[in-house]
């Protein structure tokens, strides 16, 4: 089996001169790094003391579920010769926190909407959503449930960037 091996530098730049002496006396602040790439400034949730101007794990963990089916579902477009003139996605995911603090997702949402030509078999291209879902690396990996709720719409023209 082929291995692929993601390497990513996280680094907390919130600290307040104190360090984490006190709960409250830092801040959640810290930024994501990859060789070559822009940093992402990342938080935590506003809900726990982070700043709501950066991204946070979570919305991270649900942009990384619907990137990972949409790349999936234009290359299943492609070699399916469907051609994909516009796909936007407006994800939602939700978890639930515990009365101790902890927490997990327990499900996440995906909804793809779709511009295909109206030459193309629009009834394929939604069933494509499915096989996407089965391959997304990102899916297959966490313990809940990701629900595709995809629409497809026709076009006539191809539509701008």
């Amino acid at each position: 089996m082929k291995q692929h091996i993601y390497n990513v530098g996280v680094e907390w730049i919130g600290n307040n001169g104190e360090g984490t002496k006190t709960y409250k006396g830092y801040r959640r602040d810290h930024r994501i790094i990859c060789d070559c790439k822009p940093e992402i400034q990342g938080s935590s949730d506003p809900n726990f003391r982070g700043d709501g101007s950066r991204y946070n794990p979570e919305e991270l963990l649900v942009a990384s579920l619907s990137s990972c089916h949409m790349l999936w579902y234009l290359h299943l477009c492609s070699v399916n010769h469907i051609s994909v003139l516009n796909y936007c996605d407006t994800a939602t995911g939700v978890m639930e926190e515990s009365d101790n603090g902890s927490g997990q997702f327990v499900q996440v949402t995906l909804r793809p909407a779709v511009k295909v030509r109206v030459s193309d078999d629009r009834a394929k291209a939604l069933t494509l959503h499915d096989e996407a879902h089965r391959y997304c690396f990102i899916a297959r990996s966490v313990n809940f449930a990701v629900n595709v709720v995809a629409q497809i719409e026709e076009a006539a023209e191809v539509m701008p960037v």
